[in-house]
């Protein structure tokens, strides 16, 4: 039995800390902040009530095996797309009705989706044998020799795009899914093509009440596993030796020895700050910084028909919007906006009569200070391009909250506020990110700005992988240098 401490208490340290316990480790958890759930977050106010994170759902098998009983909803429009020539596409999750939305849009380009569509299945089917399955590394033994072949390596998404489509607005729609990983279709690998076979295949989900409640579930199965869980505990320090972590020092001076310490943190801020490793800083620093995102938090006065779920609005001129974002590393004066809403079908989200607007645009990380004009007037700027775009809120807003990368690196520590840590710089990007083990025995990592990646699903994987890795280099019955060493690090 080992002495484990996770860092953390998004849904990957939460997830790890739930499959450890439940393997017989000793595990304590502690989370700065006074809620678990990291970027899985709400904001409450005036009988409103949004979502700071993730607001839909996808694989939730995956949450079901752990234990967590609460039934999604599964979504008929998974999202509506708005082109800038005003033409729309309705994303249905069905793949026969996606098929013939995408013929109505561009004729004779829904068999191009299905073929599309027949890619994404084999992608997500090899990447589920390999890059999912465990550590960055030696393929497993469910592994295929046509695995790499069939995540089309060497190609980027908007590469992809290109083989399929010929419409300029479809291959708009497939560049979207590099934002589900903070970047650029333009440099970002074909891989993430495979996330409509999950939209599609498994399907998108609410959860009624806020995707938040999924936090609240785990954080439930976790004290449930017997992890001894402290909030507003802060740790400042991982303890190592030349070849071991020992345990972590917190804000508080206290020492607490360990065996392993499982860290749900940016690495970036585990290589610069907890336990500092220049070369590791500098490796990620090659990859780059991913996107940020500014919100706008808005309780709308009355009920817009038809409104769906989710909603995009592209810009004109996608390859100027994200060489924006990378390049010029400014908030494009152009930008696509994503509006959820999730007072459409669910009353509990905003006041009878209202609505629940969650407005996204990505933008650079980095001190939002240094912008060409402050985030309350880029936010006005947002409001006037969904104006233009047919969203004319004018009249209709009771108030609106900002919240920008400034916020996002606070609460979470993210340097910059990249929501992903790195970006995903060129095709083999993904090998490259930080792995799940660290460079001391005993040190792991897990969470939205290592492997596997972002989103819920995939840290709900880490964390798997994770407790695999911990399970491995620590059986239960071995012995656990903490007890021979009397508790100290």
């Amino acid at each position: 039995m080992a002495e484990v401490i996770v860092v953390g208490g998004g849904v990957g340290g939460m997830v790890a800390a739930l499959l450890l316990a439940r393997g017989g480790h000793r595990v304590r958890l502690h989370e700065r902040l006074g809620r678990l759930g990291g970027k899985l977050a709400e904001r409450e106010r005036d009988g409103f009530t949004f979502s700071l994170g993730p607001s839909l759902l996808t694989l939730p098998g995956l949450f079901r095996e752990l234990g967590v009983e609460r039934e999604p909803v599964r979504l008929d429009e998974l999202c509506r797309y708005r082109f800038a020539d005003g033409s729309r596409l309705r994303a249905f999750g069905d793949p026969d009705r996606m098929a013939v939305e995408v013929d109505r849009l561009a004729a004779g380009q829904g068999a191009a989706w299905r073929a599309f569509y027949g890619w994404a299945q084999g992608c997500l089917a090899a990447s589920r044998r390999t890059f999912f399955a465990g550590p960055v590394g030696r393929p497993p033994e469910a592994a295929r020799l046509g695995d790499l072949k069939a995540v089309a390596p060497g190609r980027t998404l908007h590469g992809l795009a290109r083989r399929f489509f010929t419409d300029r607005r479809l291959r708009q729609y497939v560049g979207r899914y590099a934002t589900y990983a903070g970047s650029s279709p333009y440099r970002a690998p074909a891989a993430l093509g495979c996330v409509p076979a999950i939209e599609h295949g498994d399907g998108g989900w609410y959860v009624p009440g806020g995707l938040a409640r999924l936090a609240g579930d785990l954080a439930g199965l976790v004290a449930a596993a017997g992890v001894e869980v402290r909030t507003g505990s802060e740790v400042v320090r991982v303890l190592a030796d030349g070849d071991s972590v020992r345990g972590v020092v917190l804000a508080s001076g206290e020492r607490e020895a360990a065996d392993a310490v499982v860290v749900n943190a940016d690495a970036a801020a585990l290589y610069g700050r907890l336990l500092p490793a220049r070369r590791r800083v500098r490796g990620m620093a090659r990859l780059g910084p991913s996107s940020s995102a500014l919100l706008i938090l808005a309780g709308v006065e009355g009920r817009t028909e038809g409104l769906p779920h989710h909603s995009v609005l592209f810009s004109a001129d996608y390859r100027r919007e994200f060489g924006d974002i990378f390049q010029r590393r400014r908030p494009p004066r152009d930008p696509t906006v994503h509006i959820g809403c999730s007072a459409v079908d669910d009353p509990s989200q905003a006041p009878p009569g209202a609505e629940n607007w969650v407005m996204l645009v990505n933008v650079p990380a980095g001190d939002p200070g240094r912008w060409p004009m402050t985030p309350e007037d880029y936010g006005e700027l947002v409001l006037e391009r969904l104006a233009e775009r047919g969203h004319d809120l004018a009249g209709r807003l009771r108030f609106t909250e900002l919240f920008t990368p400034a916020d996002l690196r606070d609460r979470y520590g993210a340097p910059g506020g990249a929501i992903y840590g790195t970006a995903y710089g060129g095709p083999a990007a993904p090998l490259r990110r930080p792995g799940n083990r660290g460079p001391r025995r005993g040190l792991y990592l897990v969470g939205g700005s290592v492997h596997p990646g972002g989103g819920l699903p995939l840290v709900a994987m880490g964390g798997r992988i994770v407790a695999s890795l911990v399970e491995q280099d620590f059986p239960v019955g071995g012995a656990s240098h903490v007890r021979r060493e009397g508790g100290r690090p």
